[in-house]
């Protein structure tokens, strides 16, 4: 059987994109090889979409067409299966498609049984950002999100996007304060169900962000996650209660910190399987050797190219994720 590498869109209730194999070729970026055919792309943006979402399919779709240049599209199904990170063959006891094509058994498993999962916060079990969120309650929003854009994509150094969307608000301790208490977490759909059936299961889960452990605090809570199992970034105040930098010895305040948390994780609690989810730059380079074992894109608020490229499984939905836990 074909090795296939390729990563998933589905959604249970809006269409969006189908991409179908016909005929066998080689293809190399990105760092991994992809054994695959010249796909036909169909796809429909249903209206009951939310801009956010039909946006990550349009991002989806750009993905796509610059990985198969011969790409062609039509309007059809409600699937995609795109050569992305690991790899895949047609085999009964994995996760199918409508291609066809289905998630390698071994990469089912690792999911299925992953002894840690660790998971991106914001734009993945939150639907926002929460610095551009606190950002805008400032007033500060629209310059503080074009720098998590850069950050996030992976053009700057994250430590350098950081410090530059701070020095452009400097939010105090009432500040912070006051909108925690106007703006309690917005979860992604399914997020809670997810994290809830992965510990029913046995699974540790973490949470691993750039974010703020301020604001990350309440999202803990509110998924049952306990405070030593989350890793972030901290606000330093002086006396007076004004903004006075952050934490900059948190491993999660610059690049490739996101990775050595994992590493570390791996190291301290022996775990031989690890998952990481998330949504950026940042969460891929956590699947490195002696990281994570296995990168899904969460690309339900946003779809970032170079992110997808490098996934092991890209869902816009934690549905599917969910469903694959059930199955057997």
């Amino acid at each position: 059987m074909e090795n296939l590498r390729f990563c998933s869109i589905r959604t249970s209730s809006w269409r969006c994109l189908a991409l179908r194999a016909v005929q066998e070729q080689q293809y190399s970026g990105s760092g991994a090889s992809f054994r695959r055919n010249p796909p036909l792309v169909s796809y429909s943006l249903s209206s009951r979409g939310s801009k956010s979402q039909q946006a990550s399919l349009q991002a989806a779709t750009t993905t796509a067409a610059t990985m198969w240049p011969d790409v062609q599209t039509g309007r059809r199904s409600a699937r995609m299966v795109i050569g992305c990170g690991a790899a895949a063959e047609e085999h009964s006891a994995g996760v199918s498609s409508a291609a066809g094509a289905v998630l390698s058994p071994e990469m089912v498993a690792l999911w299925r049984h992953a002894q840690a999962v660790c998971f991106d916060v914001d734009s993945t079990v939150c639907e926002d950002e929460g610095i551009d969120e606190l950002a805008a309650f400032c007033g500060a929003g629209e310059a503080v999100a074009a720098w998590t854009a850069r950050a996030m994509g992976g053009s700057v150094p994250f430590e350098s996007a950081l410090a530059a969307r701070l020095a452009l608000f400097q939010p105090s301790v009432t500040t912070v304060a006051k909108f925690l208490a106007s703006r309690p977490p917005r979860l992604n759909p399914g997020i809670q169900e997810l994290v809830s059936k992965l510990q029913s299961h046995g699974t540790e889960v973490y949470l691993i962000s750039g974010g703020f452990r301020q604001m990350i605090g309440p999202v803990a809570a509110q998924l049952h996650i306990p405070s030593e199992n989350v890793f972030a970034n901290t606000l330093l105040f002086d006396d007076d209660g004004e903004f006075k930098g952050f934490d900059e010895t948190e491993p999660t305040s610059r690049s490739g910190g996101k990775a050595k948390v994992v590493e570390q994780i791996k190291k301290e609690h022996g775990y031989q399987t690890l998952v990481m989810v998330g949504d950026g730059a940042t969460d891929l380079e956590a699947r490195r050797p002696g990281g994570a074992d296995m990168f899904i894109c969460y690309g339900g608020v946003i779809a970032r190219p170079t992110v997808v490229a490098g996934a092991d499984w890209f869902v816009v939905s934690f549905t599917d994720l969910i469903q694959s836990l059930d199955s057997k």
